[in-house]
């Protein structure tokens, strides 16, 4: 151990220096060495993650440090994700707990549902809505402890990831979630919602098979999603207008295979928003649209399952 780490700011820069080092690769919640090295340092000593610099120069007993050091080291050599080393990860302002059961929360959509999905939702009244492939559960507890009056159905296909997603809706007693085992939509026959948000697998084969090493400990099935990583998108979006209320919206990332959907449907008019950080794979469609184009979008999805 290095005798001259004594205080927090010195773990923390002495791990940003590590990590940088070791050529890790970020995406999982935090983006950036020094981020990472703070998170896994504040979780070893027990402290909140919102910590006032003022503690910055307290110094660590020799058990605590040796903590600390024990995760950069697991970090490093074994690369797993810091949020899976921690067992929690922040969406939205809230805390969930993260394992391998499902991918580290981490989407875009966190600031639209900050912002009450608007503009997009131009203040029509929303009463149910659904989260496809809810994975820990973030996207659909987040909205609804924002919306308490809305109802939010959370679906996924893996029984792993609705069993962490349970646990985090007893973590933040989201009463108006209901959780439902379904591959898509296969088990929500006769449920309408005013308001669809999905975050499918979107990566595509070679993709996949190309990603850091820390993408390995999160689950494939939550990342791989054919050669244009459109699969299941294309198969929500055919599916979705059976599930849509009259004048319903369907919000969907894709991230990378934004050009891909785009060539395959230049055609529909979808709207991609643009975030604070810039434009990031989400669009935003209109139930009318997507009937308006449906002969298509069934041939494309239907072409994948043959």
């Amino acid at each position: 151990m290095p005798a001259e780490l004594q205080t927090i700011i010195d773990f923390i820069r002495y791990g940003t220096s590590r990590f940088g080092a070791a050529g890790l690769s970020f995406g999982h919640s935090h983006d950036n060495a020094l981020d990472e090295a703070t998170q896994l340092v504040l979780h070893a000593l027990h402290l909140p993650h919102d910590l006032g610099p003022a503690y910055g120069q307290a110094r660590l007993t020799a058990d605590e440090k040796q903590e600390v050091l024990a995760l950069f080291s697991r970090r490093i050599n074994e690369r797993i994700p810091a949020c899976y080393l921690t067992g929690e990860a922040w969406f939205a302002g809230l805390s969930f707990k993260s394992d391998p059961r499902a991918l580290v929360p981490r989407s875009p959509i966190a600031e639209l549902i900050e912002t009450g999905f608007e503009p997009w939702l131009g203040g029509r009244e929303v009463h149910r809505a659904l989260d496809m492939c809810t994975g820990s559960g973030c996207i659909a507890i987040a909205t609804a402890h924002y919306h308490p009056h809305w109802q939010v159905d959370a679906v996924d296909l893996s029984e792993d990831a609705l069993a962490l997603a349970r646990e985090n809706v007893e973590r933040l007693d989201a009463r108006n979630v209901r959780l439902v085992h379904s591959d898509l939509f296969k088990n929500l026959d006769g449920e309408v919602y005013d308001l669809i948000v999905t975050n499918p697998p979107y990566v595509t084969h070679a993709e996949t098979d190309a990603l850091p090493k820390e993408y390995s400990h999160e689950p494939e099935m939550g990342l791989r999603a054919g050669d244009d990583g459109l699969d299941l998108a294309l198969e929500i979006l055919r599916d979705a207008p059976r599930h849509l209320s009259e004048h319903g919206l369907l919000i969907c990332e894709v991230g990378e295979s934004e050009r891909a959907l785009v060539e395959l449907l230049p055609e529909v008019p979808f709207a991609w928003i643009e975030f604070k950080v810039g434009q990031m794979g989400i669009f935003v469609i209109e139930r009318e649209d997507i009937v308006a184009h449906h002969a298509r979008i069934k041939a494309l999805a239907d072409a994948r399952r043959s």
